[in-house]
């Protein structure tokens, strides 16, 4: 802790954790400033859980949950239901979209639970109740959550391609010289991680980028 001390970098050792990660990890236990830290399943850094499995469902019940929350702060409050009020505060307010590429859900449980936050707030407009859940989000101009986390996979892999971002792409990718794209040569696939990852039968994945087609840039 000198080089803390030497930067005047001080450490609430009392707030911090220690999380260990993988199935044949030791589980040593850590001190700082002679306290023993803490041994916990998970911990929340920037809103974000992470938890020792690398699993996203506990982020996901938080997200939902206080989504729900929010969502049934302005049910109850706001009388003006206006649908482009409503619009902008659920935008703004409710979507639980905050740094998905992150924590992008892998479990389809996970991912249905988060998709009733926006199926509730479709049924907030009297006029649209009785029509099918697709037909909604047509009429409110919404995406399904599922397709805004994959616009947020492309966006950031063009980042990655464009070097707008300091991860490298092949970091992740790597191009696939087999194969005819229209009108570029820029066709990634993920590179597979079976028999490299000494963790494959753990949930733990290599490549964060989920199965979804991101291909073609």
């Amino acid at each position: 802790m000198e080089w803390a001390s030497r930067w005047q970098m001080q450490f609430n050792v009392k707030k911090c954790k220690v999380v260990h990660f993988g199935k044949e990890n030791l589980g040593f236990t850590y001190s700082m400033e002679e306290h023993c830290l803490e041994n916990v399943d998970c911990e929340k850094d920037l809103d974000v859980v992470m938890s020792k499995d690398l699993k996203v469902a506990q982020q996901c019940q938080e997200s939902y949950s206080k989504a729900n929350r929010m969502l049934g702060l302005i049910s109850r409050t706001v009388k003006y239901k206006n649908q482009e009020v409503l619009m902008n505060l659920y935008k703004s307010m409710v979507r639980p979209q905050y740094c998905s590429t992150v924590w992008s859900p892998h479990y389809v449980k996970d991912k249905q639970m988060l998709e009733k936050v926006q199926h509730r707030f479709t049924h907030m407009f009297s006029h649209l109740k009785k029509l099918p859940y697709e037909v909604r989000l047509e009429e409110l101009g919404l995406w399904l959550l599922k397709e805004k986390r994959n616009r947020a996979d492309i966006i950031e892999v063009f980042k990655m391609v464009k070097q707008l971002s300091s991860v490298p792409w092949n970091r992740f990718f790597k191009r696939a010289e087999d194969s005819v794209t229209h009108g570029h040569s820029w066709k990634l696939v993920k590179d597979c991680c079976r028999g490299v990852f000494p963790f494959r039968r753990n949930p733990i994945r290599r490549n964060p980028f989920r199965r979804n087609p991101i291909r073609q840039i």
